[in-house]
């Protein structure tokens, strides 16, 4: 067993017994919510790596969320299937929206606006629905008469919820790392470099970015849903439209888009940022963090266009060689 293979099981088994050691609940709930927020984080890395910069990733998570609990509180149908469902909404909406895309070529600034206006519009949705999804106040999911809390994915205890994000959150990273891994890969990053010369090498350019789509998207879905059932409250200002987006985008490239654990890096700092924000100020600081999101995302994309994490493996990876004069300074004194 090599050293890193070591290294990733003792910090997973220390991940699963942080409950059982520190029980303290506002930090096992802020734990939580890093770890939901990773997974939706991670989802949009997945696309945003090669390239695929989507503004639509809101509305996947909306999908997500309010799919799970409608069919929950109207028809009575257990989360345990309703978030297969809600993912498969959100995947058939994905391929709806990305196959004439990618058939006819609209990339860059113009698939941007094309998942941009996708996020408005199922915001829109949700918000025009209010007899159905409670517009803007929000919407609750019914709680489960006592003794069907395992039947309606309701837990009151923080230990189940952080273990079940932490499983959550492991996939995440094992499909990142599988897709690193997969031919996936390196088709995606041929098509980046050069649509015509991908497809003269053989490659089918729209099957790979679809693929690659409905797995970010299925990815977000199924993020929008645990977080509908942890909280146990929903709005569209929280699991949707475009300030989610902007929030994933930002994170993912503040952490390190190119780097698995780098989404994870930014889910910590957005959601340290607004428990600082809303602890200090309370509703004083609404709308705050998006305007600290938006300057940090500036600088990091001018300074550290790697993001944190990438940019700390890289200087690992290739240390600063000593300067010839350092070199002369140095050798004598070693000699001595």
């Amino acid at each position: 067993m090599n050293r890193q293979v070591a290294f990733w099981i003792i910090a997973l088994l220390a991940l699963v017994a942080l409950p059982f050691v520190h029980r303290d609940p506002y930090h096992l709930h802020v734990l939580v919510l890093i770890l939901i927020w990773s997974f939706a984080y991670t989802s949009w890395s997945i696309m945003g790596r090669f390239g695929l910069v989507s503004l639509g990733h809101g509305g996947f998570m909306g999908i997500g969320a309010y799919v799970t609990a409608l069919l929950w509180n109207h028809l009575g149908v257990s989360p345990w299937i309703g978030i297969p469902l809600s993912m498969a909404t959100a995947g058939v909406l994905a391929l709806v929206v990305a196959y004439p895309c990618f058939r006819f070529r609209i990339t860059g600034h113009y698939f941007v606006l094309v998942t941009l206006a996708l996020s408005g519009i199922v915001l829109q949705v949700i918000t025009a629905t209010r007899d159905y999804t409670g517009g803007s106040l929000g919407y609750t999911p019914q709680r489960a008469q006592s003794g069907k809390g395992l039947f309606a994915l309701q837990f009151d205890d923080k230990t189940t919820w952080y273990l079940i994000a932490l499983a959550v959150w492991v996939a995440g990273l094992v499909i990142w790392r599988a897709i690193d891994r997969s031919m996936i890969r390196h088709a995606m990053e041929a098509i980046s470099e050069d649509e015509d010369a991908a497809a003269a090498a053989g490659v089918n350019v729209t099957a790979e970015k679809l693929k690659i789509t409905l797995i970010s998207a299925l990815m977000t879905a199924l993020s929008g849903a645990l977080y509908c059932q942890y909280q146990m409250f929903i709005s569209p200002d929280t699991v949707s439209g475009i300030a989610v987006s902007l929030q994933m985008v930002f994170a993912a490239i503040v952490g390190g888009v190119y780097v698995a654990l780098g989404p994870t890096v930014g889910a910590v700092i957005t959601i340290v940022l607004a428990e600082v924000l809303r602890i200090s100020f309370g509703t004083k600081a609404v709308g705050w963090d998006n305007l600290v999101y938006g300057i940090l995302l500036v600088l990091f994309i001018i300074f550290l266009p790697k993001g944190i994490l990438g940019s700390v493996i890289d200087r690992i990876k290739s240390p600063r060689k000593p300067s010839r004069g350092h070199e002369q300074q140095t050798v004598p004194i070693a000699r001595r």
